[in-house]
């Protein structure tokens, strides 16, 4: 395809860039409406227990307390992990029969300032039968152990498969053998933002939620269920949003507890969570303890694969189903595995729960995979760099009743960060104290799970045409930070012939913009939503096409194109006119109806999970003190391939965001638990890098061109995040000899496995 783009491909400034930088940018903590009450939520302070009994009628006499609420208030709805896996759903708006980790949501205030909400919190008595609590996976599937919920008595929630080859007869005529048990742990989304939400119910029965998240969509439709209230007559508003990760997909219990309150008393309610909150009760990813075996040719060819992985979910299920599956179908990725069995459970313990973070998956199957390439390699005698290129994907692969991969710069890749980093010379060369390593990964586009049946399309976009020369661009599409306002207007803009500047964009508004979209994770939004705008700008070419074809008496409407502002033929350029005017034509043609366009997409046959897989190779090096055991990031080098970037500037962004949340999850991020109560509350104790602690580095596009992607686009947000705690994993092995398999990497496990503790 020509790469002869006008806006596609340029480095341009974020459209939220300038707004942010002056402060002026609204989060939902910044809305304050006219007599708006604060919201505060009682937690509870045992692991498991059952609810007895609550008293709030202390609370309730507080003068400035206008609403206390416990789950006896509610229609004891249960509600989770959405329409994907409905049986999945087992959290009510607050507890009802039973508290299952320490910061469950027993009961809600709203009073007319934070102080008074907080001092009814203290006066709530709850009367609580304490039982006992699991906090590990071992804990919980152990026989006779507590059951934290009753429908599921040896404390596993779902178990996932996948399943192909003959594995046994595989195994058998291996050269090598790999069987190694693997921990990887929880870590924090860490956004900069705390959670927030405002409601407001208004005169006619109407809701109007105003919350930062990254699934408007999902946020309507699960509190219309919990509410007993239509869709329609809930309107659910993304204001700018502070970061979110998959922090910020589901419903939240603040936004039922806003909401609701804000029906109860007649006037708006706000909730904001503290720093504390966050860490000590919010969603992270979830730690696992996985065994993997894994099989070999003496040349280094992979044979088989059997992974198992056992997901600590905590006391409820959040987006764990999806997560369990697709840590297998990411167990799978990256090279051929001709025979391969994937087992994953789903396991409830009494700690916080677990969910959606960047990469939802990846980085614990790809430590884990990338690990064992490392150790291979060294077994066979075989340049890692190798290994890989032997069994790396290619276009066309397949993943057998998964996926068919239709474009691939994996070996590119490979072959660039070698290049870039003088691979092949510094690994023979360095080690005592210095070393080099390498970690790759593969990446969803999108997730389809065909699996998930919906009335509506996966993402629609609408875009009207003016006679001034500007259109409008509605999506439901949600900005949380990774600037795919930009990019849309960047598609629109090239599809168009239009410049950035004619482009007014409506984002993120249930009551405006187009049903359906399915939010902002699993990478979807460039690939997905950048579909539909073209297919919806395509609409508004083919009714200007037809009246510039009239008025220049041409007879072949596809040989008409949209550029600098103009439409015209392409053989003949004389023949155009300006893109406004062919508004005005077709306006007037048509009896003055608008010109608007309705894209949409929805990738059926597009494989089981995704239409699209992004790839590449990270290269890390460090220096250990073999003293102390303290590692150095001395630098980290990326090639990858993320199709045609739309925008280099925001996927180097994207990029530079992963290299940081990678280090965290490799060297330094960790929550410390005691008895399921967690101890790291606060910046101070739960230790994420900071600008000082980026490495320098370069990344380099290896560019595809993925036939189902917006020009040739595919992800570059999530695939990113898991490459960097393998590679740097690799390179402190090259720097000391010891090998992690339990994540994170710390000066006392170095120093331990080197028997110097």
């Amino acid at each position: 395809m020509s790469k002869n783009f006008s806006v596609v491909g340029q480095s341009l400034p974020r459209a939220d860039a300038r707004i942010k930088a002056v402060g002026a940018a609204q989060y939902a903590d910044d809305i304050i409406l006219p007599g708006m009450l604060y919201g505060k939520l009682l937690r509870s302070p045992v692991a498991h227990a059952r609810i007895l009994n609550i008293d709030v009628s202390q609370a309730k006499k507080l003068p400035g307390v206008k609403c206390v609420i416990t789950g006896d208030d509610t229609l004891k709805i249960k509600f989770g992990n959405w329409r994907l896996v409905p049986e999945s759903q087992d959290e009510y708006p607050l507890a009802v029969d039973k508290v299952r980790f320490i910061g469950d949501e027993v009961a809600a205030v709203a009073a007319i300032d934070k102080d008074i909400a907080e001092e009814a919190l203290s006066l709530i008595k709850v009367e609580y039968e304490e039982l006992p609590g699991v906090f590990s996976v071992e804990e919980a599937m152990a026989e006779g152990a507590p059951v934290i919920h009753e429908l599921n008595p040896n404390n596993i929630s779902l178990q996932r498969k996948i399943d192909y080859g003959d594995l046994d007869k595989a195994f058998a005529e291996c050269d090598l053998i790999l069987d190694n048990e693997f921990k990887v742990h929880a870590v924090s989304h860490a956004y900069m933002e705390p959670c927030a939400c405002v409601a407001e119910y208004d005169h006619n029965g109407r809701l109007t939620v105003w919350t930062s998240t990254q699934t408007p969509y999902f946020v309507q439709c699960l509190l219309a269920k919990t509410l007993g209230m239509r869709e329609n007559d809930i309107r659910v508003i993304k204001p700018f949003v502070g970061g979110g990760f998959g922090g910020k997909m589901e419903l939240r219990k603040w936004e039922f507890c806003a909401a609701f309150m804000a029906r109860q008393t007649g006037r708006p309610v706000k909730f904001t969570l503290t720093r504390a909150e966050e860490l000590a009760t919010g969603r992270r990813r979830h730690p696992m303890s996985i065994r993997s075996k894994v099989g070999f040719k003496k040349d280094g060819t992979l044979v088989a694969k059997e992974f198992t992985a056992y997901l600590d979910g905590g006391a409820y299920n959040s987006m764990g189903p999806t997560a369990a599956f697709l840590c297998g179908n990411f167990g799978g990725m990256l090279y051929r595995y001709p025979n391969y069995r994937y087992n994953g459970y789903h396991v409830y313990t009494n700690k916080p729960p677990a969910g959606a973070m960047r990469g939802f998956g990846a980085p614990q199957a790809l430590f884990v995979a990338e690990t064992q390439m490392n150790m291979a390699a060294e077994q066979l005698g075989i340049d890692p760099l190798d290994i890989r290129l032997k069994n790396a994907m290619e276009t066309g692969d397949e993943i057998p009743g998964v996926a068919t991969i239709s474009s691939c710069g994996f070996k590119e890749s490979l072959l660039k960060v070698a290049e870039m980093t003088n691979w092949r010379e510094k690994r023979r060369q360095l080690g005592k104290g210095k070393g080099i390593g390498i970690g790759c990964y593969s990446f969803i586009s999108g997730g389809v799970f065909n699996w998930f049946n919906t009335q509506y399309n996966f993402t629609r976009a609408e875009v009207r045409a003016f006679d001034d020369g500007t259109v409008h661009l509605l999506t439901m599409a949600s900005d949380i930070g990774q600037g795919c306002d930009t990019v849309l207007r960047q598609i629109l803009a090239e599809e168009l012939g239009l410049k950035m500047e004619d482009i007014r964009l409506t984002a993120a508004d249930t009551a405006v913009t187009p049903q359906a979209d399915l939010g902002t994770w699993g990478s979807r939004v460039t690939l997905m939503a950048g579909n539909a705008v073209r297919k919806a700008a395509q609409e508004i070419k083919d009714q200007l096409y037809k009246v510039v074809s009239l008025k220049f008496d041409l007879n072949v409407i596809h040989d008409l194109d949209c550029r600098d502002g103009m439409v015209f033929a392409k053989n003949r350029p004389d023949r155009g006119i300006p893109f406004g005017e062919a508004v005005r034509l077709a306006q007037r043609a048509n009896r003055g109806e608008p010109i608007i366009g309705y894209g949409s997409y929805t990738p059926r046959g597009k494989g089981l999970v995704t239409p699209a897989f992004s790839f590449g190779a990270q290269v890390a090096e460090v220096t250990v003190d073999m003293e102390t055991g303290a590692i150095t990031v001395d630098e980290m080098n990326t090639a990858h391939d993320c199709g045609t970037p739309i925008n280099p500037m925001s996927v180097e962004g994207q990029l530079e965001g992963s290299v940081h949340m990678g280090l965290g999850y490799a060297l330094c991020e960790q929550f410390i638990m005691k008895g399921g109560k967690t101890l790291t509350a606060t910046f101070l104790d739960y230790k994420i890098p900071c600008a000082e602690d980026m490495p320098p580095g370069k990344s380099v596009h290896v560019e595809t061109y993925e036939p189902d992607g917006p020009f040739g686009a595919k992800e570059a947000g999530e695939g990113l995040v898991s490459p960097t705690a393998p590679a740097i994993a690799d390179a402190v092995y090259h720097a000391t000899g010891y090998r992690c398999t339990e994540l994170p990497i710390t000066p006392e496990k170095i120093l331990r496995g080197l028997g110097k503790l």
